[in-house]
């Protein structure tokens, strides 16, 4: 592998005006000192799972949430880490490349100076297989000088995602112990802080001194947790994706004659397109956690699209813009049965020409009824977790295909009246996670960066770097880090004819979906109507980076409520009021008040506890 990364560019005047800007550091992070603060052992939100995540992570699970804080504050209990000797951390970048990647990169080069300029950062060359191979560049001022809040991962490049074979497991580990990293940091997903995870417990194992580190970048937005609120990238992706919707729109308004179907990027999760919808205002969204959880098939979403263009057309509007997310075609039911069977054959080393021979007879009807081109993405061989290449399967041109026949059949039937249904498909992939980050990716990825220091500096393996209370300025956040093994959970899976025969998966960070009883859906539900029929459409603009609406955050990130960091320290605090209120020499009175209101807390506790979570 040839190194032609991290190569001084040519940037453009805006390029240069964003490689000037310098994020906030909050106070917790500024100076030459580390407080840490090791808060109480780490469980899994899931206690269902908990055994099997503790049998696998005996070395890394259980350990303690962390939080860290500035030099002169008040916490009693945190540790002044004064000693900084010269270290050798490697960075590698995994999974898909997301805005605000470059920024962990300089924020954690730049604290790794600050507290020992004899410090050492690699950056591993073309992702995993450069870390494999241990191809390396190190970073310096000169080489990050153009990549400084710039967007991509050209400054070190990425291919495959994952670190999770015995082979590639071993060939990280000798990398390391060959470059004598102090410390790795991996940049990425789910699935990368997966494999981060099982890397910082086979270190430890193997008696490795190499701490691992894991950083939340994924432009789906999925690696969301009560530890972590948002992922770098998704923030940019939202913006910039949300004004190439609303400029649709406008244009729907203005011709009146057309239907956009727009497939959003964001894999399994739909959380982009919950984002757009909400910056942007379109007609109508189609979550892909919805279609599950209804159990529709394709042809439901193909009512449920023409009654609305029915209804619109009523009103004598024929026009509108629907979002879809690229992981719809999945959730729904037949198709996924379709795509395991396709799979299944793929992976027995049959060919793409003869699958449709060996389908089952209701597999067979279903793909025979498809259009040849979405047959042909179909037989596509399956990404390194197993599922689809979402990104390849054009699910808004077989919808607009299928809504266009049944608005046609209607049309004879006399029960549509409207005009000539129009489609025009588009799929916003690829245009927005090379974008240049927006101000709040920036600034939180720097900050990230920072952190991963402050994790190496207290000695932590198998963490990940974390920020809290996020929606508000920068100043105002908490900044920690969270064992990797407490935001895992163990999917139970349907086994055998008995009603309560079920089989444990392994323990994985697995991606959150859209919460259909959470603040954000309330409110796409609230205004889904208006959206539909009102044409209320709503232009966010290009990215600002300066300017009052430079500081604007993600609509879904400020509707809900997600401190959980923050209401940890709060009870922490409560409990010790508790302590110095109550003890011997305090009131009968006050001791009777404390038991009462203690043992109806702890009885609610413990059934809120006992229920696994759906």
């Amino acid at each position: 592998m040839e190194s032609d990364y991290g190569v001084p560019r040519e940037l453009s005047d805006l390029q240069k005006n964003r490689s000037l800007y310098t994020p906030e550091l909050p106070p917790c992070l500024q100076g030459t000192t580390v407080r840490v603060e090791f808060g109480d052992a780490t469980a899994a939100a899931d206690p269902s799972g908990a055994h099997a995540i503790a049998r696998s992570f005996p070395l890394t699970y259980g350990q303690p949430l962390v939080h860290f804080f500035r030099e002169k504050s008040k916490a009693a209990d945190a540790q002044t880490i004064n000693v900084h000797p010269a270290v050798r951390v490697g960075l590698v970048f995994c999974g898909r490349q997301s805005p605000g990647g470059h920024n962990v990169v300089w924020g954690l080069h730049e604290a790794l100076k600050i507290h020992n300029p004899k410090s050492v950062l690699l950056g591993f060359l073309g992702g995993s297989e450069g870390l494999f191979a241990q191809k390396t560049l190190e970073i310096t001022d000169d080489v990050l000088a153009t990549y400084k809040n710039q967007g991509g991962y050209d400054l070190l490049g990425r291919t495959k995602d994952q670190i999770r074979t015995t082979e590639q497991v071993n060939s990280a580990m000798a990398a390391c112990k060959a470059l004598n990293l102090d410390s790795l940091v991996i940049v990425g997903g789910v699935t990368s802080n997966t494999d981060a995870a099982q890397l910082a417990e086979t270190f430890a194992e193997a008696k490795c001194s190499t701490k691992v580190v894991g950083v939340p970048v994924t432009l789906n937005g999925d690696l969301k947790n009560q530890f972590v609120e948002a992922n770098v990238g998704f923030d940019t992706i939202c913006k910039v994706n949300s004004q190439l919707i609303s400029n649709v729109c406008t244009d729907a308004l203005s011709a009146e004659k057309y239907y956009y179907f727009i497939r959003l990027m964001g894999r399994k999760a739909s959380h982009v397109a919950v984002e757009c919808t909400l910056q942007s205002h379109p007609n109508m969204v189609i979550l892909a956690e919805e279609v599950a959880a209804s159990k529709l098939t394709i042809f439901d979403i193909t009512k449920q699209i023409c009654d609305a263009v029915q209804a619109r057309a009523e009103q004598d509007k024929n026009h509108g813009v629907i979002l879809l997310p690229e992981g719809l075609i999945e959730s729904i039911p037949e198709v996924y049965a379709l795509l395991q069977e396709i799979h299944s054959l793929l992976r027995q080393g049959v060919s793409a020409d003869n699958i449709s021979t060996q389908l089952s007879p209701w597999a067979s009807a279903l793909f025979e009824f498809m259009p040849p081109f979405i047959r042909k993405q179909l037989l596509l061989h399956p990404e390194s977790d197993d599922s689809a290449q979402l990104s390849q399967i054009e699910t808004e041109k077989l919808l607009a295909e299928l809504v266009e026949a049944e608005i046609n059949k209607r049309l004879k039937e006399g029960t549509y009246k409207g005009k000539k249904f129009n489609a025009i498909c588009h799929f916003f992939g690829y245009q927005a996670r090379g974008s240049l980050p927006s101000k709040f990716d920036c600034d939180y990825a720097y900050v990230l960066g920072h952190i991963c220091y402050h994790i190496l500096a207290a000695g932590l393996n198998g963490y990940m770097a974390t920020a809290t209370n996020l929606k508000s300025p920068s100043n105002k956040w908490r900044c920690g880090a969270a064992p990797i093994t407490a935001m895992m959970t163990v999917k139970h899976y349907g086994r055998g004819s008995g009603s309560g025969a079920t089989t444990l998966g392994k323990p994985v960070v697995h991606p959150a979906t859209v919460d259909l009883r959470g603040k954000v859906y309330d409110l796409l539900r609230q205004n889904a109507t208006r959206f539909l029929m009102d044409d209320v459409y709503r232009n966010p603009g290009p990215l600002q980076f300066d300017g009052p609406c430079a500081d604007s955050k993600a609509v879904s990130l400020c509707v809900e409520d997600l401190d959980y960091m923050g209401r940890i320290k709060e009870l922490n605090e409560y409990l010790d009021k508790v302590r110095t209120i109550v003890k011997p020499g305090c009131s009968q009175d006050v001791l009777k008040a404390a038991l009462s209101a203690m043992s109806s807390v702890t009885d609610i506790l413990s059934v809120m506890t006992s229920q696994r979570p759906e």
